[in-house]
Formats: C-alpha cells, sequence, structure tokens
C-alpha cells in the first residue's frame, strides 16, 4: 500500500501544477484581453464639442451639417449660438474665463485677429487644405500681421439689389439696368406707376451703410486702389468719394415714407410682401425672402449693382465667417480633425449643401450649388471686380461716422461734399494720431 502510494504520489502532484499553469495562462490571457480594451471603451466615449456663432437665424442649417459631420467622424459638435449684437462681447468673456466653446465664428479682419493676439486661435497654417485649398484673398481676412492664419475661411456673403418681378412687370420693366442711372430710371418708373421703389431705411443704423454704400464702391474704387485712401496717398472727399456719396443721394427719393423708422427687418417684410419693388441688402436674406411659405406670393428676383457708365463692373464679396479652433479646447485632435474637413473638396461640398442660402463658400476647389436660385445668386460675382466691405480691413474707425454722414444725407441735413470733407478730416486725424 505505501509503496503504491508512494508511486502515486508524484503523479498526483504533477497535475496539481498543471492544473496551476493552467490557470495562470488562463488569468494571463484574460488580463492582457482587459487591457486591450481598455483604449477601445476609452474610444468608444462620445467626444462633443461646442461651436460658438453669432448666427442664431442658422441654427437649423447648422446643426443638420454637424450631425452629418457626426456621422462621418462619430463627433458630436453641438451649436451654442449667441445674439449677433451681444457675440463679440460674450466669446471674449468666455474665452477670457476658459469656458469658450471648441470652434467659434470668427470675425474678419481686425475684430478677428484681436482673439488671435490675445492667445485664444489654434494657429491653422499646418492644417490640412488650409494653405493649399484656398486663395490668399480668401486666407488674408483671417491672416494675422505675423503670416499666421487664426481660421479657416468658411462663407462670403455679397451685396445685391432684390426685386419683385411681378412688380417689374406690371410696371412695364422688361430689362435689368446695366448702369447707375438706369438704374435711378427705374426707380423713378416704378414710383410714377404708384408702387415704393426702395423698401430700405435708416433704423437699423447699419445697413445704409453695409448693404447700400459699401455695395456700391467696388463699382467706383478696385480693390487694389484701396490701399491708397487707407494710407492717405488718395483723399476720402477726392472726385470719386464726392460722386459715390452723390450717386447715393438720388436713391433718396425713392426710399420708403418714413424711412427713418424703417429697420432692415421691416424693410426685408414690405420687399416679402409686396409693399416695395426692390431691396438692397446681403446675399444672406436670399433663402429668406425665397420662402415660399413666408412669402408665397413673391417672385424674386436679384441684380448686381449697376456700375456708373465707363466704370469696370464691381461686386462687395465680403469674406464674412471663418472657424476657429480653440487653443484651449480638451480636444485638440478633434477640433483640429473639423477644421481639416471643413478646408478639404469633400467638407466644402457637403457645407455648400447645408449653409443657409445666400451664404457662399470660399474654397478654391469650386462647389455645386443644389439650389438654382443660390447657384444664380452665386453667378453674379463672375467677372467683376470682387472686394471686401471697403473700410473693414483696416478703416472701422470711420464705421459710426459714415452711418451717421448717410443718414444725415437721407434727412437733407448735409449735402454728398459735406459728407466727403467730414469722413476724410476725421481719417486723416486718424492717421496723424
Amino acid at each position: 500500500m505505501t509503496g503504491i502510494l508512494r508511486g502515486i504520489q508524484p503523479r498526483h502532484i504533477s497535475t496539481n501544477q498543471k492544473e496551476d499553469r493552467t490557470m495562470k495562462k488562463l488569468m494571463a490571457i484574460l488580463l492582457a484581453a482587459l487591457i486591450l480594451a481598455l483604449p477601445m471603451t476609452a474610444m468608444a466615449e462620445q467626444v462633443t464639442l461646442t461651436m460658438g456663432s453669432w448666427r442664431t437665424d442658422d441654427a437649423d442649417q447648422v446643426s443638420a451639417l454637424l450631425a452629418k459631420y457626426e456621422e462621418i467622424s462619430g463627433v458630436k459638435i453641438e451649436f451654442t449660438p449667441t445674439t449677433s449684437t451681444q457675440y463679440n462681447a460674450t466669446l471674449r468673456l468666455q474665452l477670457d474665463n476658459g469656458t469658450g466653446p471648441d470652434l467659434f465664428y470668427s470675425r474678419s479682419y481686425a475684430t478677428g485677429e484681436e482673439l488671435y493676439n490675445a492667445g485664444f486661435n489654434i494657429v491653422c497654417n499646418d492644417i490640412p487644405g488650409v494653405m493649399e485649398n484656398f486663395s490668399d484673398s480668401a486666407r488674408d481676412p483671417w491672416t494675422a500681421e505675423d503670416g499666421n492664419v487664426f481660421a479657416v475661411p468658411f462663407a462670403a456673403v455679397s451685396q445685391v439689389i432684390y426685386y419683385n418681378k411681378t412688380i417689374f412687370a406690371e410696371a412695364g420693366i422688361t430689362e435689368l439696368p446695366t448702369t447707375w442711372d438706369e438704374f435711378i430710371g427705374v426707380c423713378q418708373t416704378l414710383k410714377d406707376a404708384g408702387y415704393t421703389p426702395l423698401a430700405n431705411g435708416i433704423a437699423s443704423n447699419w445697413d445704409i451703410l453695409e448693404c447700400v454704400l459699401l455695395g456700391m464702391i467696388p463699382n467706383y474704387i478696385p480693390f487694389e486702389e484701396r490701399a491708397a485712401y487707407e494710407t492717405g496717398e488718395k483723399k476720402l472727399n477726392d472726385e470719386t468719394w464726392v460722386q459715390i456719396y452723390t450717386d447715393f443721394a438720388k436713391l433718396v427719393p425713392y426710399l420708403p415714407e418714413g424711412f427713418e423708422s424703417v429697420d432692415n427687418d421691416n424693410a426685408n417684410i414690405m420687399l416679402g410682401l409686396g409693399r416695395a419693388a426692390m431691396l438692397i441688402d446681403g446675399s444672406w436674406s436670399c433663402g429668406t425672402l425665397n420662402n415660399k411659405e413666408e412669402y408665397p406670393d413673391l417672385d424674386l428676383g436679384f441684380f448686381a449693382f449697376p456700375a456708373p457708365e465707363g466704370n469696370a463692373a464691381g461686386i462687395c464679396l465680403h469674406p464674412d465667417m471663418g472657424i476657429a479652433g480653440n487653443a484651449a479646447t480638451a480636444h485638440p485632435d478633434e477640433v483640429k480633425a473639423f477644421l481639416e474637413w471643413l478646408a478639404s473638396a469633400e467638407g466644402a461640398q457637403i457645407t455648400a449643401d447645408y449653409l443657409p442660402g445666400g451664404f457662399l463658400p470660399m474654397i478654391s476647389t469650386g462647389v455645386t450649388f443644389q439650389d438654382d436660385t443660390i447657384a444664380a445668386l452665386n453667378d453674379l460675382n463672375e467677372g467683376k471686380n470682387a472686394d471686401a466691405r471697403f473700410i473693414w480691413a483696416n478703416m472701422m474707425d470711420l464705421y459710426t461716422p459714415m452711418v451717421e454722414q448717410l443718414n444725415a444725407i437721407c434727412r437733407g441735413e448735409t449735402t454728398p461734399e459735406e459728407a466727403a470733407d467730414a469722413i476724410n478730416a476725421l481719417w486723416e486725424e486718424a492717421l496723424a494720431a
């Protein structure tokens, strides 16, 4: 018995050892599997970014665009717009407090560059597509003095003249004007036929400058001459500027009755409801005016500002919106990936499909518009000397004084010559400071 037991013992110990080894191997495999699974779990966690904007009106369209991006990338972006008039101050406060959005709409030129200079923007030069897919002029409004691009160009807007095709037909107007004098003639024809020619007023204190006067200027001063006025080499009361203010004053008899109380919203409604024949406004209004649920009876048309006879045709094509990345974001890789997508041909085309009507992608790769109306609006830019709003790059100190002078011309309180002299004096003072 003892011998038998002695013979069996080694075998019994060997089996236990094998079982122990098997268990250890099993545990090692399970542990390795768990370790491998950890990064996959982390990757599966939803990343959510936020995007700040001043375009509250576009919440539905932009949210749909961002939902499409989530389908493509798996990254969710929440659109959190702020009222336009409060956006700059609100965004700056958020960024100062470290609570700013991961992505934010960037104003062009000095206003946007101010945030970059404060250290709030991701530098975009090395993001694929930014340098390759946008022209120098497209990047320029979001390029700082040090050469760094602080936002990806997103959308431009143009200044145009909308008109009611039905009213034009009723007034016997069969051809669109091709010169400024012809345009004034159309206004007179409409007035003689009993219609209010223009819906524009001055109550908003911005559109009479941004949409009307700055929309006119590229027909008088080409892009390459703007710098001479910025530096003071040319004067803001020269013959060209007196003509600009004089041609602006020709519009006054055709503004609506009580134009002092008509704001931009009122003006859009007047055109939409057939209470005025034309509206000088921005391309961003096209989507609303062309909405048949809102204005079922409006047969909308539009044309570019006619140039004075003998002048080359120009158009105000303004770089309106860039998208910037917050340098303090907790998700820099995801933010940069979104900016790279925006700067790609694929991203630009999808953006064009979702952007509100009248906001035009600035990418050089080209896009196709699904909406024929927006395609026609975009076609107005072809073959014209395009420039941004004249004062935006370096002369924003003149914004409020210009509005005041235009309002005074409309009220008959000053002359075109006096307005030009007043603005020139202010700019000479600013240059001398």
